[in-house]
């Protein structure tokens, strides 16, 4: 099957028939990053209540909310599943703390760049080594870096395809999905935190604001941690 018969089968398809299209394809070689986002959450309910054999992972900074590491517990519980928790090189950690500073990623856009590589985006790549599909939780609707991102894209550096399968749906139509299925979630989303991260880089936000604005909201720029950079449309490999 070439790669515009796979973009349309799964374009086509409802989620829970989409996850089982790309695990078949590829057995063994699907994963899923979530973050524990209302985005990630929706994904791993389908995976779980239909018992999609994806290997899902969640990425520990060491700077997270309380409230993540009780949803983790929640949902592993709820779908009887066990998601994987990856930590970054405590060397790497230990190196920056002690050129930058505990909270030096409040200083610059290069030093809170630098903090996200070492704590999001090294083990995010540890944990892609030998995939074929990453599963994101991306919608396009939640920033204008995402808004021209496709369901499926091609990652020349990682040599996988990138699918993000919610990536047309959106916010009410997720909201309304959760509360049908009544899907776990962080409870930080009931109190103005629509987009979370770390615990020192997120603030809930007001009403009418952006909702990626509580992300690093000192800075002014591209509102991105380096995970999701835009990649090519497979169809034009």
């Amino acid at each position: 099957m070439n790669d515009d018969q796979l973009l349309e089968k799964i374009e086509d398809y409802p989620l829970p028939e989409a996850l089982k299209l790309v695990t078949s394809l590829f057995p063994g070689k699907v994963v899923f990053s979530s973050s524990l986002g209302q985005e990630d959450q929706v994904i791993t309910a389908v995976i779980g209540e239909h018992q999609i054999p994806v290997d899902i992972f969640t990425l520990d900074t060491g700077r997270l909310f309380y409230e993540a590491y009780d949803l983790l517990e929640k949902t592993n519980a709820r779908y009887k599943i066990n998601i994987r928790v990856l930590f970054p090189d405590p060397a790497d950690v230990e190196a920056y703390v002690l050129a930058k500073g505990v909270n030096g990623f409040y200083e610059s856009v290069g030093n809170r760049k630098q903090c996200c590589h070492i704590r999001k985006v090294k083990p995010l790549n540890r944990a892609l080594e030998g995939a074929k599909v990453w599963i994101t939780g991306l919608r396009a609707a939640q920033s204008a870096n995402r808004s021209d991102m496709k369901m499926l894209e091609w990652d020349e550096e990682r040599q996988l395809y990138k699918f993000n399968p919610l990536i047309h749906w959106g916010y009410e139509e997720m909201i309304s999905y959760i509360q049908q299925h009544n899907i776990p979630c962080n409870t930080l989303h009931d109190k103005g935190y629509i987009s979370i991260g770390c615990a020192p880089c997120t603030r809930a936000i007001e009403p009418g604001e952006d909702p990626r604005a509580g992300r690093w909201w000192w800075e002014s720029s591209q509102k991105e941690c380096g995970l999701h950079e835009h990649l090519q449309d497979p169809n034009k490999q």
